[in-house]
């Protein structure tokens, strides 16, 4: 894949990603402007797609762009989790739904998680409220990874490695 092909793909990923982050399945949970949504299946998959620089790329932009849209105080936290959940991930098998890809949405589950629960702590000072919060991150974290399975074993499907080596 060339440079301009992988530009253009973090593009589409990090637009992807707002959307579908900001305004589909956008779940407000908690009082501190918090929500629950399924944008993490599009970086699982951007960082099952992309060569890594190109994935933190799109997740961060993305991800950050939403919150800038919805739940501005967020913005900063989640330009750092989601650039992190991207790291477990790999984009150099010859399948999206590979055994380390599979791993990789526990970790990236893990890290969602608790860097939220910090986030929330260390912005709010209510680490009690903080970790008791978690819940919704396990349920967007999940979501998020039953979404990335379908998509990317769809994308498998369809043979989509051989369409992008060219």
């Amino acid at each position: 894949m060339k440079k301009i092909q992988k530009i253009a793909l973090t593009g589409l990923f990090a637009a992807m990603i707002t959307v579908m982050t900001a305004y589909i399945c956008h779940i407000p949970v908690g009082t501190n402007g918090g929500y629950v949504h399924f944008g993490d299946a599009l970086i699982y998959l951007a960082a099952g797609l992309l060569p890594m620089p190109y994935a933190i790329a799109a997740a961060a932009i993305g991800g950050g762009l939403a919150d800038l849209l919805t739940a501005p105080v967020w913005a900063i936290s989640t330009i750092i989790i989601k650039s992190a959940i991207c790291l477990p991930f790999t984009a150099k098998k010859e399948k999206i739904i590979c055994p380390r890809n599979v791993i990789a949405l526990v970790i990236s589950g893990a890290i969602t998680i608790l860097g939220y629960a910090v986030a929330e702590g260390i912005m709010f000072g209510n680490w009690a409220a903080a970790f008791a919060g978690a819940t919704g991150s396990l349920v967007q974290a999940g979501g998020s990874a039953v979404i990335f399975l379908v998509l990317g074993f769809a994308l498998d499907k369809a043979n989509i490695r051989k369409f992008m080596k060219n």
